[in-house]
């Protein structure tokens, strides 16, 4: 995977936008920068598609910028002319594909079906965009076809919103999801670009799916947390499960056996995406403690700690599982 899906990856959402006036071009990627998706599907649907893409490259260069609806390898010159740094067409056109692979741009054409596939993969490529994603069979169909290409992953776009994000962002062969429900004509043609930046707020908490988890306090010793579990099981009657380092009174609270992470202890929140999550905060300049992660055998995260405690309290990111069927 290139640097550009891979970046693409960590964001895990991409504004698919049409713009009728170039003179909102500028305030609007600024607005989704400011939501936290730093990323820009800018479409040649509209005449204005090339000149905006040509003032978001010069005045935003921190957004991620690509051409969006690129038909033709003249439409792929100008916007790589313009300054765009991927490309994104509806339809797999060879000709589109290997001229992008000519100039060295990453495009993501557009895919329904196995033949398609299997076409982008004797071009070489493993990340391709399904369009229409809901008009298409959604969720349920890019599993079936999945199946076969362990090494392909999917940019599903159309009819995603903000009710079906997560579940598409969860399966783990979705690299991204492009969408345009937060960027719609309506909100860009009125300048409503403070309510873009909350709905692009809001795509993003739904993105990252934070969830309290459990909270865990550091005894001095074994025996003082088996002391301490006792106290809950017989106060409440919570059930206690004793492990190697730790013992919990139901899922939500950890008695560690020793001091660990925090002065006072841990607090846990869950995430869709520990990966996309950790590069959500470092975006915001929020550090990690790197020393502490955790990785599975696949080099994917189990958890990983903040560098800064909050009230005496470690905190740490945990992922839940993904949806693999």
């Amino acid at each position: 995977m290139n640097e550009i899906l891979r970046q693409i990856g960590e964001i895990g959402i991409v504004p698919v936008i049409a713009i009728s006036d170039v003179e909102k071009a500028v305030p609007l990627a600024r607005s989704l920068a400011e939501g936290g998706i730093p990323c820009a599907e800018v479409t040649f649907r509209t005449a204005e598609g090339e000149e905006s893409i040509r003032r978001i490259a010069k005045e935003c260069p921190d957004v991620l910028l690509g051409a969006g609806t690129v038909l033709s390898t003249e439409q792929v010159d100008r916007a790589i002319s313009a300054g765009a740094r991927f490309i994104v067409s509806p339809g797999l056109n060879s000709k589109v594909v290997a001229h992008c692979a000519d100039k060295g741009i990453t495009i993501t054409p557009g895919c329904s079906n196995p033949s398609d596939v299997d076409k982008a993969i004797e071009m070489g490529l493993d990340i391709v965009k399904f369009f229409p994603a809901e008009q298409a069979g959604g969720l349920d169909y890019i599993k079936a076809i999945a199946a076969p290409y362990k090494s392909v992953k999917f940019m599903p776009t159309g009819g995603i919103n903000a009710g079906n994000l997560a579940k598409y962002l969860m399966y783990e062969k979705i690299l991204a999801c492009g969408g345009s429900w937060m960027v719609k004509a309506d909100l860009i043609n009125a300048s409503r670009f403070d309510e873009i930046t909350h709905l692009c707020e809001e795509a993003m908490n739904i993105a990252m799916g934070f969830e309290f988890k459990h909270m865990g306090f550091n005894a001095a010793n074994a025996n003082e947390a088996k002391n301490a579990a006792q106290m809950f099981e017989t106060l409440f009657h919570i059930p206690v499960k004793a492990g190697n380092s730790s013992i919990f009174a139901t899922n939500d609270i950890e008695i560690m056996k020793s001091p660990g992470y925090g002065k006072k202890g841990h607090i846990c929140f869950s995430t869709n995406s520990i990966e996309r999550a950790v590069a959500y905060f470092e975006r915001r300049g929020i550090k990690f403690d790197k020393d502490s992660a955790r990785f599975d055998t696949k080099g994917k995260y189990i958890s990983v700690f903040f560098a800064e405690e909050i009230c005496g309290f470690a905190v740490h990111l945990a992922g839940k599982e993904p949806n693999i069927k």
